[in-house]
């Protein structure tokens, strides 16, 4: 992507401001709190600027068994106690070490609410005390998991979506690309400025990379905290768009569920997004890009404060509803 020479005239007036303010507030950044206090100051500051939590009909606490025996607690809203709803899977963002379901729960009321879908959000398990790669494998026994109870909870486990923003990208991205070597048909891969790349090398990296929330320091911190070796860096599960296989080839895209994606023209993730979608184009899947301009990593979280927000809420949800009714 081309950029200007001044990184921060490119961000509209309201996010310029609000990044002022963060900056004059002066917290300490995350990537100096250990892990622990880093969650907590995520759950403390993710709610200041989100929209108020639509009111739902609808939404149960559930659990998800794991394939090594243990219980990953997950949320179903939706916006109807109807039975025959599709349904979007979510994984929430957090760089593999911070987030959960109580975050991003706004964000999912109100997808639910727009695609007139139910919305799981799940807690898969976190960094450090959980590697790389086992948030992978918490997503895909969440799939394995939905499909097969999808009856029991009055979904239509035939239209199911997966979904995430950030590291949670990653997560549905190869999601979706196991589910296409299952053979488990998807109706969308919804994503958010996904993690798609094994290292930091783009232009937007060096271009984002301090004053625009998601800064390089925190990317190393959160990779740190979810990666054991540094080889994990290259494996397609933690970067799908030039990872590689046990084979050492990269995987194939043909054939993965339809793509949309959501990206922050200021933010050091909008040059991989690009070229994942790119890839995913170059194989044939159908793929709605959308680069909302002005605007930082993490954005769909200040509806409060920037427009934009409630614009990739909507554009997200005309997707979804596309992808269910077939019109994709």
């Amino acid at each position: 992507m081309s950029h200007h020479p001044d990184p921060r005239q490119r961000l509209t007036p309201a996010m310029r401001g609000l990044l002022d303010r963060v900056a004059r507030a002066g917290h300490p950044p995350m990537d100096a709190l250990t892990p622990a206090k880093a969650r907590l100051a995520y759950e403390a500051g993710a709610p200041v600027l989100d929209i108020e939590p639509h009111k739902l009909p609808r939404v149960q606490t559930l659990n998800i068994p794991t394939r090594d025996g243990q219980s990953l607690p997950a949320t179903l809203f939706a916006p109807s106690e109807a039975p025959g709803l599709p349904v979007l899977l979510y994984f929430h963002g957090g760089g593999f070490t911070v987030g959960s379901v109580r975050t991003h729960e706004r964000l999912c009321r109100r997808l639910a609410h727009l695609a007139h879908c139910a919305v799981v959000s799940v807690d898969y398990r976190l960094a450090p005390d959980a590697p790389f790669p086992t948030a992978v494998n918490d997503a895909w026994d969440s799939l394995a998991w939905l499909r097969a109870e999808a009856s029991a909870l009055g979904l239509d486990g035939s239209r199911i979506a997966v979904g995430g923003d950030s590291a949670g990208g990653t997560l549905a991205l190869v999601t979706a690309i196991s589910a296409r070597d299952a053979g488990w048909p998807l109706a969308l891969q919804l994503l958010y400025y996904p993690g798609c790349a094994g290292h930091q090398n783009t232009p937007s990296h060096r271009l984002y990379a301090k004053g625009f929330l998601l800064d390089a320091s925190l990317i190393t911190y959160f990779f740190s905290q979810y990666l054991s070796d540094p080889a994990d860096r290259n494996d397609w599960r933690f970067a799908p768009l030039d990872g590689v296989d046990a084979s050492s080839q990269p995987r194939e895209l043909e054939g993965v569920a339809p793509a949309w994606f959501g990206l922050a023209e200021c933010d050091s993730l909008v040059d991989e997004g690009v070229a994942m979608a790119d890839r995913l184009r170059l194989a044939g899947v159908p793929v709605d890009l959308e680069i909302y301009h002005g605007v930082v990593h993490g954005f769909i979280q200040f509806g409060r404060a920037i427009p934009q927000a409630l614009k990739a809420h909507e554009d997200a949800a005309r997707a979804l509803k596309h992808a269910f009714e077939g019109d994709t």
